[in-house]
């Protein structure tokens, strides 16, 4: 296994332990086959293990699993707020001592804001006095590092992480999205703040494994690597320095020991030039299905209505690519939710990102096409009862929230 290092020097194996998908058994999750698969990486040197408070089970199932193996000390563990659910100042207490309780231990070692889509979302937490709550946590050492899972656009990205000294950042990030949501420039700025990324959905969550169009895995078969699709997700991945630790939802051993081999192999800087344009021949057969051409190299933007062009783009393509329920659902997510409504219908037909689009795509033209098939009446009401419930006022009291 290889390492990086956090901010201030320890060390983070390269593959993160992903907690989220442990298999099932009975409707709960199966915790035998789960410690089989933990202990697996842990033998091998995975030491980050990711989860969070809405992962049904997950904290309870890895606090149980560490405490019978006696392996806390020897490990990480990532867990994250339930930002969404708190209205308060007294819930952030309330939350934070049950994920003590079920993760069975007195610290959490990276404790992240979770599922961030707009800097509105971070503003509300600093209403209920998040950054107090925050320091006075690290003072006592129940918190180690303090960080944030993002699941927006560029510029908010940005925005939340020039505002506080993060110790660590999360981002969805793959060879297929490097544009997409904080993509390749929101590492970049990370990376540059000395900040550790932390990658989640390296392979969109198995579809660069799973959905991959035979023509595609032709291109990988015909590169001679004998790599297999998951192999060259997380290769590219680890080809970057500023790339810190990659996460992967293992359920199987078989799963476990092929990421630990590649994470034991691969390192910064192998990537050859014929290994990109694999990659690069990789990404047009798999977007030969796309609806629109859309690189998402955001020229177009920004749109002087808010209207996130590259996000639609991407996530109607997405209903294509992987299907219609994913597409709508990136869209609520990752458009849907945003303090100020970034959806295409608020295009006035300006022109004016035509003019600066290098793939000519007629783009109010496809804004109108993509709205209308990403937001059909249920996908509608159940983002506006979304916004609803996320951008509620928050509540500074001290009142049980």
């Amino acid at each position: 296994m290889q390492y990086r290092t956090d901010r201030y020097g320890s060390e983070l194996s390269v593959l993160g332990f992903g907690c989220m998908r442990f298999s099932k058994k009975g409707g709960g999750i199966d915790v035998d086959k789960a410690e089989t698969e933990i202990l697996e990486a842990y033998r091998a040197g995975v030491n980050y293990f990711d989860t969070a408070y809405i992962y049904g089970g997950s904290e309870t199932a890895v606090g149980e699993i560490f405490e019978r193996n006696g392996i806390r000390d020897k490990v990480r563990i990532a867990t994250k707020l339930p930002q969404y659910l708190v209205t308060g100042r007294a819930a952030l207490d309330r939350y934070f001592n049950e994920q003590l309780s079920r993760l069975r231990t007195d610290r959490v070692d990276y404790y992240l804001m979770h599922h961030l889509t707009d800097v509105a979302m971070w503003e509300k937490l600093k209403a209920v006095g998040i950054e107090e709550w925050l320091r006075a946590k690290k003072e006592s050492g129940a918190i180690r590092n303090v960080g944030f899972s993002y699941h927006g656009g560029t510029e908010g990205f940005l925005k939340i992480l020039n505002d506080w000294d993060w110790d660590l950042c999360q981002i969805q990030y793959n060879y297929f999205d490097e544009f997409a949501q904080a993509g390749v420039d929101g590492l970049k700025a990370a990376a540059a703040r000395g900040i550790p990324v932390v990658v989640m959905e390296p392979l969109r969550g198995g579809k660069l494994v799973g959905m991959l169009p035979e023509p595609a895995r032709q291109v990988m078969r015909e590169s001679g690597r004998g790599w297999s699709p998951a192999e060259w997700g997380f290769r590219w991945l680890y080809n970057q320095p500023e790339v810190t630790v990659v996460l992967s939802g293992m359920n199987s051993v078989e799963m476990v020991r092929e990421n630990c081999r590649t994470a034991s192999e691969a390192g910064a800087g192998q990537f050859t030039e014929r290994d990109f344009a694999t990659l690069a021949r990789v990404t047009r057969e798999i977007r030969a299905r796309e609806k629109v051409g859309c690189t998402g190299c955001r020229y177009c933007m920004p749109c002087p209505r808010g209207v996130d062009i590259p996000g639609t783009f991407r996530c109607y393509n997405a209903m294509y690519i992987e299907s219609k329920r994913q597409g709508r659902f990136q869209y609520a997510q990752t458009v849907g939710l945003t303090r100020e409504p970034a959806f295409a219908d608020r295009c006035i037909g300006c022109g004016r990102c035509e003019k600066h689009c290098p793939q000519e795509i007629p783009i109010r033209e496809k804004l109108k096409e993509a709205d209308r098939a990403l937001r059909p009446l249920p996908y509608r009401l159940g983002i506006n009862a979304a916004r609803r419930f996320l951008f509620r006022k928050a509540k500074t009291g001290g009142k049980k929230s």
